[in-house]
Parts: C-alpha cells; sequence; structure tokens
C-alpha cells in the first residue's frame, strides 16, 4: 500500500473539514446565532455520525475500503458547498454532511491500515496517518481564518470544496492497494455491539479515547466562541487554534521515544492531566502570546494518545470486527460532540465560557484517575 498517497488523501480530507468546523462555528456567529444555536449548529456535526458509526465501520470490514471512501468525499464536497449558502438551517444541514462525510473516510481508512499491515507496520502506520492528521489540523483553521476575513465564509467554504475533489484523484491512485486489503465474512448470528463493550481491554480503551477525543473537538467549539468573546479577529483565532496543531504534531514525532520509555497507561494519564490543567486556566487568558502557548501545550497533551490508542483497538478487537471496534469509537465521540457542544453552549450563555471550560476540566481530570486506576491494575 502506497502509505504517503494514503497520508495524503487524509490530510486533503482532513483540512476541508478541520478548516470548515472551524468556519462553520464562525459563519453561525457572523449570522447572529446565539450561543446556543452555535451549539447546535456544531453538535449537528456529530449528531448523525454517532448514529451511523457502528453500521459504517460493519460496511468497511464487509466492502473493503474504496466504496466507503468515495461516499465520504462526495459528502464532504456536497457539505461545503452548502454551507456557503448564508443561513443557519443550511449550516446545520452542512455540519451533517461534513461530520458524516470524516466518520466515514477515518473508519474507512483506519480500518484498511489495520487489516492491511503487519503488527510493526501498523504503528508505523497509524503515526504517519496521526502526523498528517497533525498538519492538516494546523493548515485547516489557519486556512479557514484567514480566508474568513479576507473574502467572507462563502468563499471559505467553495475554496474547502476544492480539497476534496484533489482527495478523489489520490483515492484513485490507492483504489488498487485499497482492494487488495482483505475483508471479513459476515460473522455467524447477529453481531452485537454489547459483546464488544463486554471486552474489558478494549473497553478501557474506548473510555479514555472518547475523553481525550472530547478534549481535542471540543477545543474546536470552545476557542472560536472564547475568541469571540474577548475579541479577537477570524484570523487571530485560527492561529491560536493552528498553535494547537503544531503542538500534536511536534508530539507525535516523539511518540516511539515515549512508547518506550512509558507504560501505555501512563501516557494517556499524563494526557489527560495535562490537558485538565489547560482547560483550567485558558479562560484567564485574553492575550495572543499566552492563548498560543496554551493552545500549543493542548495539542502536545491530547496529540500524543492517538497512534497508541488506535493500534490497541486494532489488536484488541475481535478477529473480523476491528471496523466495528473503530466504529463504536467513533460513535462514542460523536455522542459527546452532539450533547457537549449544546451543553456547553448553553452554560455559556448562561455563565460565561469560563465555566464551560472548568466542566471540561473536571471531565478530563475524572479520566486521568481512571486511567491511572487502569496502569495499577
Amino acid at each position: 500500500m502506497n502509505l504517503p498517497a494514503l497520508v495524503a488523501l487524509m490530510v486533503l480530507a482532513h483540512t476541508a473539514f478541520a478548516g470548515g468546523r472551524v468556519a462553520l462555528t464562525l459563519a453561525a456567529i457572523r449570522l447572529g446565532g446565539t450561543p446556543l444555536e452555535v451549539g447546535l449548529v456544531v453538535s449537528l456535526l456529530a449528531l448523525v455520525p454517532m448514529c451511523l458509526a457502528v453500521h459504517a465501520g460493519r460496511w468497511s470490514d464487509r466492502s473493503g475500503a474504496v466504496r466507503p471512501a468515495l461516499a465520504a468525499l462526495a459528502m464532504l464536497c456536497a457539505g461545503l458547498l452548502l454551507a456557503s449558502l448564508p443561513a443557519l438551517a443550511s449550516l446545520g444541514l452542512s455540519a451533517i454532511l461534513l461530520g458524516s462525510g470524516f466518520m466515514l473516510l477515518h473508519l474507512a481508512i483506519h480500518n484498511a491500515v489495520g487489516k492491511g499491515f503487519t503488527s510493526d507496520e501498523r504503528v508505523r502506520g497509524f503515526s504517519l496517518l496521526s502526523l498528517g492528521n497533525s498538519a492538516s489540523t494546523i493548515a485547516g483553521p489557519v486556512i479557514a481564518g484567514f480566508l474568513l476575513d479576507l473574502a467572507g465564509p462563502a468563499w471559505t467554504f467553495l475554496v474547502l470544496a476544492i480539497l476534496p475533489v484533489l482527495a478523489l484523484a489520490v483515492l484513485g491512485r490507492l483504489r488498487t492497494a485499497l482492494a487488495a486489503v482483505p475483508v471479513s465474512a459476515p460473522a455467524a448470528g447477529k453481531a452485537r455491539v454489547a459483546d464488544l463493550v463486554r471486552h474489558a481491554p478494549l473497553r478501557a480503551v474506548l473510555i479514555v479515547s472518547a475523553l481525550l477525543s472530547m478534549g481535542w473537538d471540543l477545543f474546536t467549539f470552545m476557542m472560536p466562541m472564547h475568541g469571540d468573546r474577548i475579541g479577537l479577529s477570524a484570523s487571530t483565532i485560527g492561529l491560536v487554534m493552528g498553535a494547537f496543531g503544531v503542538g500534536t504534531f511536534v508530539v507525535r514525532l516523539f511518540i516511539p521515544r515515549l512508547a518506550r520509555s512509558f507504560a501505555e497507561w501512563q501516557v494517556l494519564a499524563g494526557a489527560l492531566a495535562l490537558s485538565a490543567a489547560v482547560y483550567a486556566v485558558f479562560p484567564f487568558f485574553s492575550t495572543l502570546m499566552p492563548l498560543l502557548a496554551l493552545a500549543f501545550t493542548l495539542g502536545l497533551a491530547l496529540g500524543c494518545a492517538f497512534p497508541m490508542i488506535m493500534s490497541a483497538i486494532a489488536h484488541t478487537a475481535p478477529p473480523g470486527r476491528s471496523g466495528e471496534a473503530i466504529g463504536i469509537r467513533s460513535m462514542l465521540i460523536n455522542a459527546s460532540q452532539t450533547l457537549l457542544p449544546v451543553t456547553l453552549g448553553a452554560l455559556g450563555a448562561a455563565g460565561g465560557t469560563r465555566m464551560a471550560f472548568w466542566v471540561i476540566a473536571a471531565m478530563l481530570g475524572a479520566g486521568m484517575v481512571f486511567a491511572l486506576v487502569r496502569h495499577r491494575t
């Protein structure tokens, strides 16, 4: 499999998604949306993916990666084109397409890497994908922020829509290799999510994965809200979010050294602890340099866990159900992304963004305790 081309495909798609997610938030604010309405738009990025993630994982187990990837890139392009229409309703529909499309692509490609590589190659594959994800986490918000300031929301979404079209061209080069990845025969009897959730090692990985991903994704919601409240421009907000992406990229260069020096659960507990600390102090700062430093530190904390989590899911899932296990992870993440933006948006409207940051910090702190207990057992 052509791993560089696979990484390029995901970078193009995730840049479109990450930029679109930031642009959706800021476009909704510019249209006069209240914190609750903005939270509703952002939550739609995860609502339908939450319902479809397990089925999408089973589809990738049975059919391979090509057809799900084609459908996913088409949904990303359609969602960005729809978002160029200046209405909250169109932003909501766009959020559904963007969230569902990227969820489907993420499941298909990561399941293909899990199935198509040996154990040693799998770690390298997930590490390179995570580095690409970090690069697009930097590029997406920065591109979206500057385009919003220079050209407005409509042109921002139209330019971003070019990226999934380019990703389709890359997919054409990968089609033969992806089609060669083994697929799973239908399981005897009815496949049940409960059977996977009862598997204790997989369940622990899924819980911590959901918390860390919540900390990652809610930053993309809370930072624009906080930045708008303290009077930052869209391009400055994009730079702060780009600093977060730089942090994730830097730490992933050192993941092999971290893995040799610390146990997996020690790394995860440390990531949760540092993330909780950043969220706890973030509301006290309103100038650019401290915000850049805090965003970079949060990126360091959250960026170190993803490759190990994906590799752990690949080797702890029952045979033939790795895509379904990744789907469960996505379902849990999307459930939190659906409920928490609305909840935190309402909390921000009632008590300010400071209280919302502290709620996130408390949840991540509880996750740190869980990870430490898991490490000791």
